[in-house]
């Protein structure tokens, strides 16, 4: 049995254990906090050169971090979709960053589910899959922005309506948060709190040429009293950060790339920041200390109204970014770890062990099922991903068929990235072998092994002995992408 498919036996094991590893905790409260283009190894306890972050490192600390996550389409709305409905983008449609008003409305989300299982649920902060201000089903309470949104004094969409607001953005979604905790306390009600910061994404920097699209642009806005706090620090660079010309072995992004850098995208060089410059990086790790605060904040409002020990909390990212890996620089989107890759822990005290990890697949598509198991909720056979109530409790054993493969997708979409034309792909991760299938270049394959090149550098494709290797992971990967669209 492939793909897919292969749970149905998974799905009756994940479900008896989450009975057995549920039995003594109730229906916790729930908090999810996603934090936005967040690398999984950007923050202190996974090892960035030099950022703080004593918050959400208590989160590592406290509960479980899982080494092997990943994001089913790295890139902002589809990813954000997949862990709001647990579903492929496939499945629910949401394939790229265009702005979808009416089929957000429409999407199954997992909150609906926990309204229906007694829960008082609330968004707060970015949606990005569509710009109108009317709450989305599933929530009670819901706060968000248009877009990306602005960092300083930024617009949100509150009570249907557009409103301005002062401050920083992090800091007021953390508010309105942190209010919505407090007006649960000695409630009868659990309640749900899904989180999504607008930071770390940067600010759209408007282009002085009016040819081309003009809300666009590289522009990090830490916290005021953040900036420059690490102005002398140098982030150490993986051994795959080189030159797109040297991408010899990786001719779909080395076209992409070439494309990118070449006369026609003059206008936009003061932009792209081609380098991913130091700055671009301290900045990022400026801007995360104001989430790391606000992780603190909402930890400490949890604990200050004796909720803590009652309420699981979920960290996460909806994809990677690039440090000039693989010739990519200020860039999410492809194939390779940087960009799939997302920190994923929780801190639960009545279920985590303390300081524990766990090393197996892991998706975004998984996130809903588990919230919805650790609610006691009904998970209905439209996820596609799994409880990870099995990894988490140290009592259940794990299962002996976890999930051994899994499928990676993008859709690439013309404006305003028209050098990624033609770049979209489906990719199969499968034991420690990747194989991306460039869907406009079917000839033009990639395959690693990632136990022995962790960071993608041999593309094994027209290895002779890897042959085998190609064929069987093609004929898996056609078996996950039929089940991801029902088939």
């Amino acid at each position: 049995m492939s793909g897919l498919g292969q749970f149905t036996m998974l799905l009756v094991i994940n479900l008896l254990a989450s009975v057995v590893a549920l039995a003594d905790v109730g229906r916790p409260n729930l908090v999810i906090i996603v934090v936005d283009d967040m690398r999984w190894n950007e923050y202190g306890a996974a090892g960035h050169s030099y950022a703080k972050t004593p918050n959400i490192d208590r989160l590592a600390e406290n509960g479980i971090t899982f080494n092997a996550a990943y994001a089913v389409s790295p890139l902002c709305s589809p990813n954000r979709a997949s862990i709001l409905t647990g579903q492929y983008i496939s499945r629910h449609g949401i394939v790229d960053n265009i702005s979808r008003d009416l089929a957000s409305h429409q999407l199954q989300l997992f909150p609906q589910a926990l309204q229906q299982a007694g829960y008082t649920t609330a968004h707060v902060g970015k949606w990005h899959m569509g710009n109108d201000p009317t709450q989305r089903p599933g929530y009670d309470y819901w706060v968000s922005f248009p877009g990306q949104g602005r960092s300083i004094n930024p617009e949100l969409y509150e009570n249907g309506k557009l409103t301005s607001v002062s401050g920083y953005m992090t800091d007021i979604l953390t508010d309105r948060a942190s209010s919505f905790i407090r007006a649960q306390k000695n409630k009868a009600k659990p309640f749900f709190l899904y989180m999504a910061h607008k930071a770390i994404h940067p600010d759209a920097k408007q282009n002085p040429d009016a040819s081309i699209d003009r809300n666009y642009g590289v522009k990090y806005v830490p916290a005021p009293r953040h900036q420059g706090l690490y102005k002398d620090a140098t982030y150490t660079r993986q051994e795959n950060v080189i030159p797109y010309q040297q991408l010899h072995n990786k001719p779909v992004l080395k076209a992409a790339l070439t494309a990118k850098h070449a006369d026609a995208m003059k206008p936009w060089r003061a932009f792209l920041d081609l380098s991913a410059a130091e700055k671009t990086i301290r900045e990022r790790a400026e801007m995360l200390q104001s989430v790391d605060e606000s992780v603190g904040r909402v930890l400490n409002e949890l604990e200050l109204n004796g909720m803590l020990q009652n309420t699981a909390v979920l960290l996460t990212s909806d994809n990677g970014y690039f440090y000039g890996e693989h010739g990519l620089s200020v860039e999410r989107r492809m194939p390779y770890e940087e960009s799939v890759r997302i920190p994923l822990l929780l801190s639960f005290a009545k279920l985590t062990k303390p300081a524990s990890s766990n090393n197996h697949f892991v998706l975004s598509v998984d996130i809903a099922s588990t919230m919805l198991a650790l609610a006691n909720a009904e998970v209905g056979e439209h996820l596609q991903g799994e409880s990870l109530l099995p990894l988490i409790d140290p009592a259940v054993k794990t299962p002996s068929n976890w999930r051994q493969s899994f499928l990676m997708e993008y859709v690439s979409y013309e404006k305003p990235m028209a050098w990624l034309v033609n770049t979209s792909y489906k990719s199969i991760r499968s034991g420690s072998y990747k194989y991306i299938h460039w869907i406009s270049h079917p000839d033009k394959g990639e395959l690693y092994n990632l136990k022995l090149d962790p960071f993608e550098k041999n593309n094994l494709i027209a290895s002779p002995e890897h042959q085998i290797i190609v064929k069987e992971l093609k004929a898996e990967l056609r078996h996950l992408v039929a089940d991801a669209i029902g088939l």
